[in-house]
């Protein structure tokens, strides 16, 4: 199981978001993630760096660490958008990226003003939930390479070709908390991503393993992912919780910090992992 570090970006600047992704490398950790989001919801910061772009300069600083998103908003940007900011990270990255998928807060959340401030509706779950399922199959169809139409109820293509094809497409891991999601990133995505201490997380593997079969590839293949706070029973090398997730089947653990990120906790941390 491998282990990854989340850089919360709410209040956070751009250079320490680099520089712990610089430390955390150097640490021994196997990723680097960060989530998307446009405002600071809780403490009006006035300062959450784009998802993204942030990546992007992190993939230039450094060299090991695969990169991922936990997880995009698919409200945010237009699938075909999307795709080629995809490939062009996945390019900058050396093929490092990992693409993290979400159907973003729902009307009762607090992430919910940062698109209604916008004039942007919030609709309800089962509409964000088709919009996943379609922006992902949108996508594949765009890096595929071929001229391809796509009649979704939430996106359309028309004989689309021609946009940016990574040599190597970036891995899509949905995110989510309940059955529904589980399935379609099992349909649609290669991964799913949960919360580590979720009570139906091995029911929820099921589930998208059976899906992702049903779809005609290898259950085997199924990126299985999850996230919990950078603590020590998580780092320990020889920990029961570490134990446990291996059981289940949990291919990537992400641990998450919160800026001004304490260096020296991620390199101890990454001493931990290595004992």
């Amino acid at each position: 199981m491998q282990t990854d570090l989340l850089l919360m970006p709410f209040g956070a600047t751009y250079p320490q978001m680099r520089d712990a992704a610089v430390v955390a490398e150097d640490a021994g950790f196997d990723g680097i993630w960060t989530w998307d989001h446009l405002r600071d919801a809780d403490y009006n910061s006035g300062r959450v760096p784009e998802a993204l772009v942030t990546l992007t300069g992190i993939a230039e600083a450094t060299s090991r660490v695969m990169l991922g998103t936990l997880v995009l908003n698919v409200a945010n940007r237009h699938p075909g958008l999307l795709a080629n900011m995809a490939a062009t990270l996945q390019e900058v990255s050396g093929n490092r990226f990992i693409l993290g998928l979400g159907a973003g807060g729902g009307p009762t959340l607090p992430y919910a003003p940062e698109q209604t401030m916008l004039g942007r509706p919030v609709p309800p779950d089962r509409v964000r939930a088709a919009q996943v399922a379609e922006a992902s199959q949108v996508l594949r169809h765009l890096w595929s390479g071929e001229r391809t139409t796509f009649d979704g109820e939430q996106f359309q293509l028309r004989a689309a070709h021609g946009f940016n094809r990574p040599e190597v497409p970036p891995p899509i891991v949905v995110g989510g908390w309940g059955p529904r999601m589980a399935g379609i990133a099992g349909r649609h995505a290669d991964g799913f991503n949960t919360q580590a201490g979720h009570p139906q997380l091995t029911a929820f593997a099921e589930i998208a393993r059976r899906e992702h079969a049903a779809s005609g590839r290898n259950p085997d293949d199924f990126l299985l992912t999850v996230f919990a706070g950078l603590s020590e029973p998580y780092v320990r090398a020889d920990g029961s919780a570490r134990a446990a997730l291996e059981q289940k089947g949990v291919d990537r653990l992400i641990l998450l910090t919160t800026p001004p990120y304490y260096l020296e906790e991620i390199r101890e941390a990454g001493r931990m992992l290595a004992t």
